[in-house]
């Protein structure tokens, strides 16, 4: 989370939410790793948790994650909660909740669905304050 968190100040440089993701396998490999590019590609999607899946799946050339772990910086939206559903993730690891956007455990809470076809383990609050101190001093800026 140290390292993301890096990456999600670097995101904040370039304008964008610093909000940065990774995925690592059973091995402890990293897979992938990025921040949000929503502004770069002028594409709304561009979220760092569907970078790193996208990302991931083409490097092993596979559909799905199942022996694999995403961490990311802030609780994923209702949209990058599914696509880790859909993708079969094994276990999902946030650092700052949130209850205004948040798709976890605020929300929709995608996982506690009886339609989600696949739950991972959920662990959140990993290095919350930092996380969550990195959000709120981006936005302070912006007012």
């Amino acid at each position: 989370m140290t390292q993301l968190l890096a990456l999600a100040v670097e995101a904040a440089r370039k304008g964008e939410v610093p909000i940065a993701a990774a995925i690592i396998d059973a091995n402890g490999v990293v897979l992938a790793r990025a921040h949000n590019e929503v502004e770069a590609r002028r594409d709304a999607t561009a979220h760092a948790e569907l970078l790193v899946i996208q990302e991931a799946c083409r490097m092993r050339g596979e559909k799905y994650l199942g022996d694999c772990t995403l961490y990311v910086t802030l609780e994923p939206c209702a949209m990058c909660a599914q696509a880790a559903s859909l993708v079969k993730i094994r276990s999902l690891v946030f650092g700052a909740y949130d209850p205004k956007g948040g798709g976890v455990e605020h929300g929709a809470r995608v996982f506690a669905q009886p339609t989600c076809h696949h739950a991972p383990e959920v662990i959140g609050g990993m290095m919350e304050a930092e996380c969550g101190a990195l959000l709120k001093d981006f936005f302070a800026k912006k007012r």
